[in-house]
């Protein structure tokens, strides 16, 4: 497309973050890897390139770097984090490791310049264990850590730009204001919208599957294989068949709400697939949580597989995964990305696969897919649903799997629900879950002595599902949470709230 920008993926954990911002805005933009050559760079008519952070450290031998310079893309070039330290080494100036790592949100101090309104401080989040000690000639520094370290260094003339820190994220103070002076510079008009993202969807859907070629979509009774099976059958009428494999690691209800949505509302039936003891035999004894998903991903190839076979036209496989588990298990563009987790339908799945792959969301994130399921007519109900991961409740067990565990913590979810509704929380939260821990303590029950386990509480906020903040509940919710889970659910006499944020916690526990 015409007008767009493009992001140079260098493996940061928050890439498709910025072409989220960016799209937010109201500008298209493309995700490449380091090493698309200049030439397919021009061909697409960029206005403007951000290079994105990373894990690496620009003075590794090995560290990721561009096979062109930076001056010879002849449009304006914003570094952010390793995109800042590469862009100065190979202009000329200076990066050192830092002798205190700036890590967490800080404060840097701002002068008035291309990307800054005025003097002020303001605060940022920092990821990096190197900085830039000496600008490139040309620059001129225009924010300061308040460590003394350049946070930000301009080149207007060169129409290069450089920011320490990731503007991407909420936790920066008016970070998106930041880009936009950057691509004002670069001369969009902000005219991108986000419902071209169906029509986009739909192109590329149409140029990966043939008229005619059966599709079999997995649905998990969440809100991203929801959208799609929906989205599909839209694109693609008659042609999809919709499996729910019950892996005996649903939810409370789940099978029976899911078979009702599709018959109420969309009147296109869905099979089922009861498959829970093959699920919780091949997970018998399996601690390890990477081993856990390991497990799912294959045993869900292998029903998917059965099923096939009583529909031999069937070459595709259509997931909904999202780009949070993508970035998790892979790098999704040939960048240089930190692995954090195997998810069960990204690097969980086995190489040998008899299906061709279809994808269409794992670019998206939680409220794109939620903003696409409204369109499609999806009730607000269901849309906004909390984010249930893919493996499931096993996932949410730490330790061996077992029909006990999984029958504990159904019904203590069950009731976290229940509450969070009853004082209007639920919505407010993007995702609450309980997690079941195999660690018993000593309680007292109608003057008796109890030793029994322990649930977790999790409830936290979040836009995108990159990063997480714990929910302050009030007392008498978290109470009234804890007062139903005792007294209702047999085997657990312990409650306790999880109030770690992502980073440095992830969100899930496994």
């Amino acid at each position: 497309m015409q007008d767009s920008c493009g992001i140079i993926d260098f493996g940061s954990q928050y890439t498709q973050l910025i072409a989220r911002k960016l799209r937010e805005l109201g500008v298209y933009s493309e995700i490449f890897s380091p090493t698309t050559p200049l030439a397919d760079l021009k061909a697409k008519s960029l206005r403007a390139i951000i290079l994105s952070g990373g894990p690496s450290s620009v003075s590794d031998p090995d560290a990721p770097h561009l096979p062109w310079k930076i001056k010879e893309i002849s449009i304006p070039v914003l570094g952010i984090c390793y995109g800042m330290q590469l862009m100065a080494k190979e202009l000329s100036g200076t990066v050192h490791q830092s002798q205190k790592r700036e890590y967490g949100v800080d404060k840097i101090e701002s002068k008035s310049s291309v990307l800054f309104p005025a003097t002020e401080i303001r605060s940022v989040l920092m990821s990096h264990g190197d900085h830039v000690e000496k600008a490139p000639p040309g620059f001129e520094i225009t924010a300061t850590s308040l460590n003394g370290v350049p946070a930000a260094m301009e080149a207007p003339s060169l129409k290069i730009f450089g920011i320490q820190f990731h503007p991407e994220v909420k936790h920066t103070d008016r970070g998106e204001e930041i880009l936009k002076n950057f691509l004002k510079f670069a001369g969009f008009d902000f005219s991108w919208k986000s419902s071209h993202i169906l029509e986009e969807l739909e192109a590329q859907l149409r140029r990966q599957i043939k008229p005619g070629a059966k599709i079999l979509c997995a649905l998990s009774g969440g809100v991203d294989s929801t959208v799609l099976a929906v989205f599909l059958n839209k694109v693609f009428p008659g042609q999809v068949d919709c499996f729910c494999v019950d892996t005996g690691l649903l939810r409370k209800n789940e099978i029976g709400n899911l078979t009702q949505l599709f018959k109420d509302t969309f009147h296109f039936p869905i099979s089922i697939v009861d498959a829970a003891d093959k699920f919780l035999t091949a997970l018998k004894g399996v601690t390890d949580p990477e081993q856990k998903r390991k497990v799912i991903g294959r045993v869900f190839i292998e029903v998917f597989t059965a099923e096939n076979k009583k529909h031999s036209d069937v070459k595709f496989l259509a997931q909904g995964t999202l780009y949070p588990d993508v970035i998790e298990s892979i790098s999704a563009h040939g960048g240089p990305s930190a692995k954090i987790k195997s998810h069960h339908n990204v690097g969980g799945l086995p190489a040998d696969m008899p299906f061709e792959l279809v994808e269409p969301f794992r670019f998206l994130f939680k409220d794109e897919v939620r903003r696409l399921g409204e369109h499609l007519g999806i009730p607000h109900n269901f849309v906004w649903r909390h984010p249930f991961p893919g493996p499931g409740l096993g996932v949410r067990i730490l330790g061996e799997i077992t029909r006990e565990r999984l029958d504990i913590l159904r019904e203590a979810d069950f009731r976290l629900q229940e509450v969070l509704r009853e004082f209007n929380w639920y919505e407010k939260l993007w995702q609450s879950f309980c997690v079941f821990l195999p660690v018993r303590s000593v309680g007292v029950m109608g003057d008796a002595r109890t030793y029994e386990e322990t649930i977790a509480v999790r409830c936290v906020h979040s836009d995108d599902g990159m990063t997480a903040h714990v929910a302050a509940l009030p007392g008498e919710v978290l109470e009234r949470i804890s007062s139903r889970i005792i007294n209702e659910v047999k085997g657990i006499n312990r409650v306790v709230y999880d109030i770690s944020s992502k980073p440095p916690a992830t969100i899930e526990w496994e």
